[in-house]
């Protein structure tokens, strides 16, 4: 149990951790570059573990030397593990792993934590059998655990349902190059998260691979490329910055970030923006970003290419002034719990109006009260929830070590900040 001490106004300066997201696509793409890559400032977190445990199963080696990361990367060259991988709660890694597990020879068993075999994965697995891949959910309920037959993909078209996760389509870009044809993805319907494809191309850009995107409808890997090995430094987290953002704001205070990148592709960033819209002063440089919180007004908003953000700003709305709508938040019931719902129930508890449909959540201020919130074993419900503490008294966070997933030291970054 973690208690959060209310505060005055918060100023502060904060370099915020590396990305998760940039962090676990540069350890796959490098896993399949030829020669030694260099993989400066990661996050080292327990997805970022999983994902490079789990490479070292299909021979690859990842060493972790200081603060980097050092890939020995295959050429696409592949073993096949010899045990079933368990990539705990790590979503980024199963979904990713799956197509790249076919690159390799022999059968792959890819497993989880207990949420992690409630996910569905399905479009991915239908995706992938319509070029040549064998997967299947062992249990047959579209989750995993899965067994994929390896020996290589054919590559060719693909028709991939885009509603539910972007992750699905990342996964297939990153093991695109070595496909043994070029390969076409479609999506049908619209792409949820766009910016995390933006980040997926950017990234395979950066490592000498380039996709054809067309509206973010179409996307195109032509045969013959393949990574190029290099030293890459990984930029910061927009998803971990969004805390800290938001502190400014819910406490009227000033935050200055240092180390982000203000023309990242993160959609998270977009955050930014939003709070803006609440009545925040935003300052942007490529030094710095600076934040002073006003007097918030509630809004609405579709947060569809943000989703982790969400929980951030539902917390933040509790202080603002009127009704906040938060729409285009479906795929947030098949995250680390649903987070809608789990929302719903956790602000409700505290005393907020809260109403909540398939994809939308409308939380309106009210009185509250102290409260011990749960955090379904979700980090982002953990750091969110904490941001109540700045000016509730009596708030207890449960489980605070699930934040080991992408942000380790986040408690001791928020009481450094007080």
């Amino acid at each position: 149990m973690k208690e959060i001490t209310p505060t005055e106004k918060i100023t502060a300066t904060v370099e915020c951790p590396a990305s998760k997201s940039y962090t676990n696509r540069a350890l796959l793409v490098a896993a399949l570059a030829k020669g030694i890559s260099t993989l400066r400032n990661p996050l080292f977190s327990d997805d970022t573990k999983y994902m490079h445990l789990a490479l070292e199963q299909f021979g690859v080696s990842v060493r972790k030397k200081d603060c980097t990361f050092v890939v020995s990367g295959t050429g696409g060259d592949l073993k096949c593990p010899r045990k079933e991988i368990s990539i705990g709660l790590a979503g980024t890694t199963m979904r990713f792993l799956t197509t790249f597990a076919a690159l390799s020879p022999g059968t792959t068993q890819l497993t989880g934590g207990k949420r992690m075999l409630e996910r569905p994965i399905t479009d991915l697995l239908k995706a992938l059998n319509q070029i040549g891949v064998t997967t299947r959910s062992l249990k047959n309920n579209g989750c995993p655990p899965l067994e994929i037959i390896g020996g290589g993909i054919l590559g060719g078209e693909i028709n991939l349902a885009g509603n539910n996760s972007s992750q699905y389509l990342t996964s297939i870009l990153l093991s695109a190059p070595y496909f043994k044809n070029g390969t076409t993805i479609n999506i049908v319907g619209e792409l949820t998260s766009k910016p995390y494809a933006d980040i997926t191309i950017d990234i395979m850009k950066t490592f000498g691979v380039t996709v054809e995107c067309t509206n973010h409808t179409r996307f195109h890997i032509s045969a013959g490329q393949s990574y190029h090995a290099m030293d890459y430094t990984i930029e910061a987290d927009w998803s971990s910055a969004s805390y800290f953002l938001a502190a400014a704001a819910i406490t009227q205070g000033e935050v200055t970030l240092i180390g982000l990148n203000s023309k990242s592709v993160q959609g998270d960033a977009g955050f930014l923006n939003v709070l803006e819209k609440m009545g925040c002063k935003v300052e942007r440089s490529s030094e710095k970003i600076f934040i002073q919180g006003n007097p918030l007004n509630g809004i609405n908003i579709n947060m569809n290419s943000m989703p982790d953000v969400v929980q951030t700003l539902a917390v933040t709305a509790l202080f603002a002034e009127g009704e906040t709508c938060i729409s285009g938040i479906g795929n947030l019931r098949i995250k680390e719990t649903d987070r809608i719902e789990a929302l719903e129930t956790e602000l409700s508890r505290l005393g907020a109006g809260v109403e909540s449909g398939e994809d939308y959540l409308k939380i309106s201020p009210g009185t509250y009260i102290p409260n011990d919130f749960e955090t379904y074993n979700d980090h982002r419900m953990a750091m969110s929830l904490a941001l109540v503490g700045l000016k509730v008294p009596g708030i207890r966070i449960k489980n605070p070590s699930c934040v080991e997933k992408s942000f380790p030291d986040f408690f001791e970054q928020l009481e450094g900040i007080l």
